[in-house]
């Protein structure tokens, strides 16, 4: 099992629900939309057997504090980020982001200038256009989604977050991360975070440079690419090369990741 989320943290948008196991270099997972730190567990326990592995759920997602005008933008994300590395005591850890997460991660790189000791970007929300065709559709009606009845709110939840998954859920699986955004606060905590993510939190960081080794992996369009010391984070060849295969790495295996991470 990978860590429990045990630990709280009083951060600038509310409690954020975290926590780690194992001992070594610091690896941070970031989660990204509609999911949670649940979907790192198994990665984390194979991390967690030669790193210490730190997990969260950001605001607004999974266990951590849903209320209504909760800021849950990519910026508000961003902030919270750079709370926790500060409250954990990493200067440099190397950081693993995932959708959403990676935007969060990018934009505390690029805006903050934060350094990490290296970068691992999953299928990575940061180039224009991005958002499926349901995501745009909820963002620009946001309110009529959500007046929906629970029943078919939970319907939607599931094959929404079925359809993001890149491989089939197993039933506890999807149910642990359906749960979260059902009920009086899951359900327009659900709708707020599409609502308030827009492509200006990607655009802002389009022009800006990483200097920390990273790798970055895109099954809709690319094998595993190098984004190089001095190479434009919002450049396409940043992030894509052709000739990707289909083929993923297990999530039970931590060989994508270097030892030196």
């Amino acid at each position: 099992m990978g860590p429990e989320l045990s630990e709280e943290f009083a951060s600038s948008t509310g409690t954020v629900r975290w926590g780690r196991a194992g001992a070594g270099p610091p690896v941070v997972l970031l989660h990204g939309t509609p999911f949670s730190a649940r979907v790192w567990r198994e990665v984390a326990e194979v991390l967690s057997r030669s790193h210490e592995v730190f997990v969260w759920d950001m605001p607004g997602y999974g266990r951590s504090a849903q209320h209504a005008g909760q800021d849950v933008t990519l910026a508000a994300q961003q902030r919270v980020f750079g709370e926790l590395l500060a409250h954990w005591g990493l200067d440099r850890p190397a950081v693993v982001a995932h959708d959403f997460g990676g935007a969060v991660a990018l934009r505390h790189a690029l805006l903050d200038g934060a350094d990490y000791r290296s970068l691992a970007l999953l299928d990575v929300v940061a180039l224009r256009p991005w958002g499926s065709e349901f995501f745009r559709m909820v963002r620009d009606h946001a309110d009529v989604f959500a007046a929906l009845p629970e029943h078919l709110h939970e319907a939607l939840v599931r094959r929404h977050i079925r359809t993001a998954a890149q491989q089939q859920l197993r039933e506890d699986v999807l149910a642990e991360l359906t749960e979260p955004w059902l009920g009086a606060d899951g359900r327009p905590a659900f709708y707020r975070q599409i609502a308030q993510n827009e492509e200006r939190f990607t655009v802002e960081f389009e022009d800006g440079w990483t200097s920390c080794p990273a790798r970055c992996w895109s099954p809709g369009a690319s094998r595993t690419a190098g984004c190089h010391r001095n190479t434009p984070a919002g450049s396409p060849r940043a992030f894509r090369s052709p000739g990707w295969n289909g083929s993923r790495t297990p999530v039970t295996s931590s060989s994508w990741i270097p030892r030196r991470w």
